[in-house]
């Protein structure tokens, strides 16, 4: 069996400032702690993506200094407020696609983890241009049969929520054209950005997400999913939440996929049922 941690939205700023109330670096270090308290046997760390808040080599830096701790490889995704120049700039072995892109492939014996870049700069919504989607048009016909893990930060697909779904993959043509003869073999779908535990399947695909380590999104829901009906809300607030963060602890053998949510404020509260 495979152990991984996955986490997302880290919205780091500057040390010991505040965002929206709360300290997003005191508690992605509570996050780490948890880990180590409880999950240290994972083979691997995913964080996918907005990372830091606004960017900035010094928040990279404290990212760094506080996933130091963990004693597995923790790998990054770039999301909407995050910047691939100072990202790299602190963690200089961070995935490189050859295209500039935060892109890459992490090979396990129960299939490989294709980590993909839909950074636009200067927006919030998603992109997957079509230099991104040959690169994983080519990592997917690599594989051969192998089964695949995608890992990204914008979802190509609505959620529900207006204000998230205006800010998805908007032009998604080029990512699905790239998945399309590798369909059955995507056992899972890890993702960012709503900043909400959701979990589901799209076009036959197992999807998960989160909230995220600081702040959440509240479940302000349309009666309809669509993007494009979203983008035509007049009303384009995103409305937040103080929900209190999680992290997921996926299981994955030859046969399933469990993704679970641990929260890691309440510290240990454990009694017998």
């Amino acid at each position: 069996m495979l152990k991984i941690i996955h986490l997302t939205d880290t919205h780091l700023v500057g040390r010991g400032e505040a965002l929206y109330g709360t300290d997003p670096s005191w508690r992605l270090r509570a996050c780490v702690d948890d880990i180590l308290a409880a999950h240290g046997d994972a083979a691997f760390c995913i964080i996918t993506g907005d990372l830091a808040d606004r960017g900035g080599r010094p928040v990279y830096e404290l990212m760094k200094e506080i996933l130091s701790p963990l004693p597995m490889p923790v790998h990054l995704l770039v999301g909407n407020h995050d910047s691939r120049t100072d990202l790299r700039a602190a963690f200089p072995d961070a995935f490189d696609d050859g295209n500039g892109f935060v892109q890459g492939r992490i090979e396990t014996p129960l299939g490989d983890f294709l980590m993909l870049d839909t950074l636009e700069p200067m927006k919030h919504h998603g992109a997957f241009c079509e230099r991104r989607a040959a690169w994983l048009s080519e990592a997917l016909a690599k594989g051969g049969e192998k089964p695949v893990y995608l890992c990204q930060h914008h979802p190509p697909f609505p959620v529900g929520i207006a204000g998230d779904d205006r800010l998805a993959i908007l032009e998604r043509a080029p990512f699905e054209r790239a998945i399309a003869p590798h369909r059955s073999r995507i056992r899972h779908m890890f993702f960012g950005h709503i900043h909400r535990p959701i979990s589901g399947s799209w076009r036959g695909m197992p999807f998960s997400t989160l909230f995220g380590t600081n702040h959440q999104t509240a479940l302000e829901l349309t009666p309809y999913l669509s993007i494009e009906r979203a983008l035509n809300e007049p009303d384009d607030t995103v409305w937040g939440s103080p929900e209190a963060p999680h992290y997921g602890v996926v299981l994955i053998d030859a046969e399933l996929v469990v993704v679970h949510q641990r929260s890691f404020l309440a510290g240990p509260q454990r009694f017998v049922l």
